[in-house]
Parts: structure tokens; sequence; C-alpha cells
């Protein structure tokens, strides 16, 4: 039995990071934008990086604007928070997300069945947080970007 958990936000943060940018599965549509490697933990959470989607290969092969947005990571000092956002197909899905909220719902309907800790934001356009608490629920959270990926994937 593992005694110690990784409770390191920061560390959680670059586990997940280097899940999705590695992967080569479902997820390698996927790349990290606005990475910042000195991102310090905050209580209120710090951008670590965005998870989007499109454009060539991985992170800085293309223009960022012409990536959609799909995640950003945020990490407090005893996790990390990732904010899944509607409208991940695009600026003109973004415009519409008030008709299309389903990916954050898709978001929080995949971390609940993975055990993940999800709640919902009311804001514009509307977002779901999903906290991963230790470094163990890292390979959790990849199923639900699986599902936001294939959620966008038939909406395009």
């Amino acid at each position: 039995m593992v005694a110690d958990r990784l409770t390191d936000g920061v560390r959680i943060g670059q586990l997940l990071a280097s899940e999705v940018s590695g992967n080569e599965g479902r997820l390698r549509d996927l790349a990290l934008a606005d990475a910042d490697p000195d991102v310090e933990p905050t209580a209120d959470g710090a951008l670590a990086y965005r998870v989007v989607r499109g454009g060539e290969g991985g992170a800085g092969d293309g223009d960022e604007a012409d990536r959609d947005l799909v995640a950003e990571a945020y990490v407090q000092p005893d996790r990390l928070r990732i904010e899944f956002v509607a409208g991940a197909g695009g600026e003109a899905a973004a415009r519409d997300a008030d008709d299309a909220p389903g990916l954050p719902a898709v978001a929080a309907d995949a971390a609940e069945r993975e055990g993940l800790r999800v709640r919902p934001k009311a804001v514009r356009p509307p977002r779901t947080l999903v906290f991963v608490e230790d470094g163990a629920q890292v390979k959790r959270a990849l199923p639900v970007f699986e599902a936001v990926v294939d959620a966008t994937g038939n909406r395009e």
C-alpha cells in the first residue's frame, strides 16, 4: 500500500499535461497552449496551460488563434482544477454556446462516471469544473477529455 499521495497541484498539472500531449490515441488532436512552466499555485488557482484542439501537430506548430479551446488547467496548492468550456467548436460555437451548452454537460457526466469531483460554473460561455486532487486521478481525467473530443467531433 502506498503511504504517500501526490497532492502538489503543480505536479498534478504536469502529469496531466504529459498525458495529454503524449497521447497518440483519441487525444492526439489536443495540444497545450499558453503553458507557464514557472506557474506558482494560488488558492484561487493560477492558469498553468490551456488545452486546445485543432491546428497541425503539437503546441507551437500553428497559429494559436486557429485552435479551439477545450479546457483550461489551473493549479492550486493541493490540486488541479480543469475548466471545460462550452463552445469548444471554435469562435462561432463560443458565440452560440447559450444555444448548445452541451460540452460542459458531457464533461460533467464523464467526470462523475470516473469518480472525480465536479461543479458547474454559471458563466458565459458555461463551464464545468473538474477537480483532480491527487496524482492517481490524472488517469481518470483522460476519459473526460476523450468524451469532450468525441462530442466536438460529432458536432463538426
